[in-house]
């Protein structure tokens, strides 16, 4: 599957009385880019089944985020969770869609996926711009016995406003101090000390994949199909860890929405010696006083997506982890509770 933006608009069709297919309103939406790669298989298998056409053209989850509250889209999807405050002032709600799994990338002469191991600290010196050098003793350390070039570091970040970022700095801020004292709250857009900024995963990944001594980072699945070069971390029990299933899964379990106000809830830094450390949620949002007809239908798809065995085998295929069956059945009563559906 080729990963790339596509025309964001959603075409919902229904079958009239008489059998014959009849246009319905046309939805549209925005937000989350690291969602998309399995938002576009979703859709994809979903029109086979019902005819609902559903292209889903990302633009950020800031996009998504100021497209729902100005109300210019029938949903919107985001990495950074909105507050019950937030969502109260603006009529929306949100429930979490897929759990993902967030990685560094690089581009270096000979390193192959999954050869170089970072932590934290050398992460967060790195994107403070305090580590410039590839062969900078803190992240030779961390690779023995791997040749790093003496090649200087060119640093990559999102250029957009960003949940892949809210959750990358996030996680910065809880394993380094300096970071969070420096650069401040994680935020979907914030002050970068260093680096060029890229649109999009698609764009972060492009530009690491273009500039050699690069490091970047993206959901996981731009770096398995664009067959980048992702690296390993060591995760909050001292662990090294590759960013697969396996791992984002591990960190997932973790998730307790229960106990949460509209499924607000960070995933980054869990414990547990398999986990990976840059985990994080996508959520989707809708708005309450949109018309009914308009929520159902997006809700249908989700319903879907949520539930059908195909649709979670096509989540996990490319990396990402589908909701457990108690947070699901928390989703549809939350949609209950809140729109009648």
């Amino acid at each position: 599957m080729n990963i790339k933006v596509v025309a964001l608009s959603v075409s919902l069709l229904s079958l009239g009385m008489a059998g014959a297919v009849q246009a319905a309103e046309t939805l549209t939406g925005s937000g989350s880019t690291a969602i998309q790669p399995v938002l576009t298989k979703w859709a994809a298998t979903y029109k086979e089944k019902t005819g609902v056409e559903t292209n889903y053209g990302g633009g950020g989850s800031g996009q998504g985020i100021k497209d729902i509250k100005a109300g210019l889209v029938g949903f919107g999807a985001t990495d950074k969770p909105l507050t019950s405050e937030e969502l109260r002032k603006d009529h929306l709600i949100q429930f979490p869609a897929i759990i993902i799994g967030i990685a560094p990338i690089v581009n270096l002469p000979g390193i192959e996926p999954g050869q170089m191991v970072l932590d934290g600290k050398v992460l967060a010196d790195i994107y403070l711009g305090k580590i410039t050098k590839w062969n900078d003793p803190a992240i030779v350390a961390l690779n023995k016995g791997l040749k790093l070039p003496d090649l200087d570091i060119s640093v990559v970040h999102r250029s957009d406003g960003s949940g892949t970022t809210f959750n990358f700095t996030d996680y910065l801020s809880k394993v380094s101090p300096e970071w969070a004292e420096k650069v401040g709250k994680p935020n979907t857009e914030i002050p970068w000390p260093v680096g060029a900024g890229g649109k999009g995963n698609q764009g972060v990944a492009a530009l690491v994949q273009k500039t050699v001594g690069s490091i970047g980072y993206v959901e996981q699945a731009y770096a398995s199909e664009n067959k980048l070069a992702y690296t390993r971390m060591r995760n909050a029990a001292g662990k090294v860890v590759l960013p697969d299933l396996k791992t984002f899964q591990a960190a997932a379990a973790n998730a307790d929405y229960g106990k949460t106000e509209d499924f607000y809830l960070i995933l980054t830094n869990q414990k547990g010696a398999e986990s990976w450390p840059i985990t994080a949620t996508t959520w989707v949002m809708l708005r309450e006083d949109a018309p009914k007809a308009t929520n159902e239908e997006v809700v249908k798809f989700f319903r879907w997506s949520l539930t059908a065995p195909e649709a979670k085998r096509e989540a996990e295929q490319l990396a990402y982890v589908p909701l457990p069956d108690g947070t699901v059945k928390q989703i549809q009563g939350y949609w209950k509770s809140k729109l009648g559906l």
